[in-house]
């Protein structure tokens, strides 16, 4: 019996249908794990604990990738002192996220955001431990390092005029507070935190005397015709 073939026009298509995961988008699985680190750490008891020592495991291991990276750097540090700092980094590090916890706002994961604090809470002891017994220096003195010396001559003479009425100004229209401020963070290079213990004060107000002082500067050198962008 013969059959007759179908019009090449016409297929025979086969419809599979599409499988849909019942897994969970990333962003979707993150913003769960997040909401269950807040959870946890806001329950009691048992809950909290076991949250609390999952916590400090992971700043730990942040503090301790970040004091090691560092350590090169710190000769003076001896082989007991890392771990020290490490220690010391995680526990402020904790106690920092436990305060901050309505502060979190699910822009990344929460261990993303709690590993945060491990490093900068690391990275300020290094810094502190650094200047540790070594005078603060709170005086300009060299002002004339500051200029390229490899400069073409008529940029010398006017990096000159410009570096005299900085220290015109820094001298005549800044506080003594602002100027030791400014001098010591931009021109000695101490870092801000260290400065900060050093002067009984908080990083937050060391900002805003050097906001304060870079504002009256650009003022007084932008009245005597010096083009300034930036201080």
């Amino acid at each position: 019996m013969l059959t007759a073939a179908l019009p090449t026009q016409e297929r025979v298509v086969s419809v599979v249908p599409i499988a849909h995961s019942s897994a969970p988008p990333p962003h979707a699985e993150a913003a769960a794990e997040s909401r269950a680190w807040l959870r946890r750490l806001r329950a009691e008891g048992p809950e909290r604990e076991r949250a609390l020592t999952e916590l400090r495991e992971l700043l730990l291991k942040a503090a301790r990738f970040e004091v090691y990276r560092r350590a090169g750097a710190l000769p003076h540090l001896r082989g007991g002192d890392h771990e020290d700092l490490v220690e010391q980094s995680a526990d402020d590090a904790l106690l920092a996220i436990l305060g901050k916890l309505d502060d979190f706002r699910g822009d990344s994961r929460f261990t993303t955001w709690a590993y945060k604090f491990a490093l900068l809470e690391a990275a300020v002891k290094l810094r502190r431990r650094a200047w540790q017994g070594r005078e603060v220096p709170i005086e300009a003195e060299g002002w004339s390092v500051i200029a390229d010396q490899r400069s073409a001559p008529d940029v010398d003479a006017e990096t000159g005029e410009l570096m005299r009425a900085v220290q015109d100004a820094i001298g005549r229209d800044l506080t003594r507070h602002q100027r030791e401020v400014l001098v010591a963070t931009t021109l000695n290079g101490v870092p801000i935190d260290v400065l900060a213990e050093r002067l009984d004060t908080t990083r937050g107000a060391l900002y805003k005397t050097l906001h304060d002082a870079r504002r009256k500067l650009r003022l007084v050198l932008t009245e005597q015709g010096f083009p300034i962008e930036e201080i």
